[in-house]
Formats: structure tokens, sequence, C-alpha cells
């Protein structure tokens, strides 16, 4: 298959959670046979922080303005196989137009923020104009397959309540080449329990039972969170380590570096569950053990308390912390074998083909 996908970046993992999950499948696409081309707004804040600008396993086409790319884009979607549109594409409307217009390839929409897609459509999809800056409600059932990162109920709800034609998931997913074990990681990033995440409200009281609090009852320990947006008025202990930013390079090093890896759900996407993180796979794949909120659906992914760890109170928290270092290393290498086997980009790859052959 040809595809062609207009989305948010590829070319940049930073402060987003599209690039890591897009390599990873457009990779095993290319490993299976497949061909891709992504279309991407160059924008300055990912321009600053571009840690892919090459890749070997798709074309990655960036434009200016969407005027001046459209002849090209046009022509890319008449001779594919599968046209896709993700959220948060820059230029999601325009975009969605020209595919749905363009007969031919299956018409797909690929939406890795499904909960925060329907909240805009609630609120005011049904206004004239209104929805999501890259979709209007009227859009959803013109599509042949709609794609969500978010599994579980909310499938339903984009058929019955907002009429899509045909649905499946697609979750996250890591690329195992990527995300490896690190052996000897930097002291630098040495911690009894890591976060990596960019600063958002809804998170914020769960980071502070599940990270902050402990950090205050354990001063001899080090805690470390990387993330930005942060506001002043968060106080961290003294014990709490704090980096902007780490470049996905480094990841599978803060990965190894921490006893235990920390992931908080954002709240829309706890309240429908069935959306892992993708922190699960990156540090699954890593080997190491994850301590997560628990969410609807977490043991579809990972089986709790033999594959991954869950608290939602800081009690909770503190007994993962008091697991010896032997256990914490079995459930590491639990998840590791868990994630090779189902959570690949390579599985995400052959599961986004079928999807879209079973659409035809």
């Amino acid at each position: 298959m040809k595809f062609v996908i207009f989305g948010l970046t590829i070319s940049s993992a930073w402060a987003n959670g599209h690039a890591t999950p897009l390599r990873g499948m457009l990779k095993g696409l290319h490993r299976q046979g497949h061909s891709a081309t992504f279309f991407e707004r160059d924008v300055e804040y990912y321009a600053a922080h571009r840690d892919l600008s090459a890749p070997d396993f798709c074309e990655l086409v960036l434009y200016e303005d969407w005027a001046s790319i459209q002849p090209r884009a046009r022509a890319a979607v008449r001779s594919s196989d599968v046209a896709m549109v993700t959220s948060y594409c820059a230029d999601g409307l325009a975009a969605c137009r020209l595919v749905l217009d363009t007969p031919g390839p299956r018409h797909v929409f690929y939406d890795l923020d499904t909960p925060v897609t329907l909240a805009a459509l609630e609120k005011d999809g049904l206004a004239i104009g209104g929805g999501a800056h890259y979709l209007r409600p009227e859009l959803i059932p013109e599509f042949d397959l709609y794609l969500s990162f978010t599994g579980g109920p909310i499938l339903a709800t984009l058929e019955h309540r907002w009429g899509a034609r045909c649905t499946a998931p697609l979750y996250g997913c890591v690329d195992p080449e990527v995300h490896t074990p690190v052996s000897a990681p930097p002291e630098a990033l040495r911690c009894s329990l890591g976060y990596l995440g960019t600063y958002a409200a809804d998170r914020q009281p769960m980071l502070q039972r599940l990270l902050i609090e402990p950090a205050h009852r354990r001063r001899a320990q080090r805690f470390l969170v990387v993330g930005s947006l942060y506001p002043a008025s968060v106080e961290w202990p003294a014990n709490v380590m704090t980096y902007p930013h780490l470049d996905p390079s480094e990841h599978p090093a803060f990965y190894a570096a921490s006893r235990l890896t920390l992931s908080v759900t954002r709240q829309p996407r706890r309240d429908w569950g069935y959306t892992p993180s993708g922190h699960l796979f990156e540090a699954g794949s890593c080997g190491r053990p994850v301590l997560t909120d628990p969410f609807p659906g977490v043991e579809q992914f990972f089986e709790p308390g033999t594959e991954i760890l869950v608290a939602d109170q800081t009690a909770q928290a503190e007994a993962a912390f008091e697991l010896c270092d032997s256990e914490l290393a079995r459930i590491g290498a639990a998840a590791r074998e868990r994630t090779l086997a189902q959570h690949t980009g390579a599985h995400r790859a052959r599961q986004l083909v079928e999807a879209c052959e079973a659409a035809c």
C-alpha cells in the first residue's frame, strides 16, 4: 500500500506524543513493503527541537503554508491507496477536505487525541463552524475509517453519536530499536522515581500524591521530573531534581536510571480509559518497571502486579518503593516481554493495514 498522511509532526518529538508512535509505525510499514509520505507544516517550535529531519523509512514533506503545498498534496493523494489525516494536524480541515474530495484511496482519520476531540465536538461541535480546529462533526461520516488512539467504549460513541462509518483502535507503540535497555545510565539521572511529562493541571493532583508527597517523606531518596511549562507555583521538595527537556535519544537512559518510572494519565483519557501512555511502552521496551495511576482497561495492555504497578494513593506508591530490586527487575522483564510481543511499531503497522483492508 501507498500511504499519504497529513499530521502534526514526526520530525520533532519535543512536547508532543505524536512523533514517537508515528515513527515506529511508519518504520514498521516500510519494513513490511509499504510506502508513506508524511506532510508536516514547518513550525518554529518544532524546527527548534527537530531530531529527525530526514527519515529513511518514509518521505517527509515539510511545508511553510497550505497554499504552497496543495498541488503536491493533491497529486500525492490521487496516487495513494490510503489517504490519512491525523488529529492536531496544523491544516487539518483543509487536509480533510482534500482527502475526502479525492476519489480512489481509502479515506482515514487517525485520532491520537480522541477524548480531547470529542470534548471539543461536544462543547461547540453542533454550532456552525464548531468542533476541533482539525475536524468538524459533519466530516466524520464521510471517512471510510476512523482510527482511535483510545479504544473501549469511545468507539461506540464515535459510531452512534457522531456517525463514524467504521472504527478501530490503533494504540500507541514503541520502536524497540530506539528504546532498548541501557546498562550504565548517567549518574545525573539516577533516582528512586522518575517522571517524564509536560505540565498539565489535570495531572498535577496525581503527581502530588504519587511523587511529591513521597519525596517529602523520603528525604534521603532522589526524585526526578523531566518536563516543561511547570508554573512557579509548584513547590518541589529539595530532593526533586527538575529538567525542562531531555532529547528523545536520552529517554532510554532516563528509564534505565529510574528505579521506578511514573506515568500519570490526563483526566479525559482517565475518564474514557483504554488509552495507554506511550511511556508505558517505551519503559517496557527498555525493560524497566512502571508505576501508573489506574485507568479503565490498563489490564488489556499490561497485567497489574505482574507487568506493571498501579497506584492512586501515596501509601500505594510507597509500597511500590519498598519492593526489592529483584522483584522490580522481574516486573521490568515481564513488561519488556509483553511489549515486544504486542506493542511495537511493527504490530501497529500490521493492524493499520488490516483495518484499512477491512474498511475497504
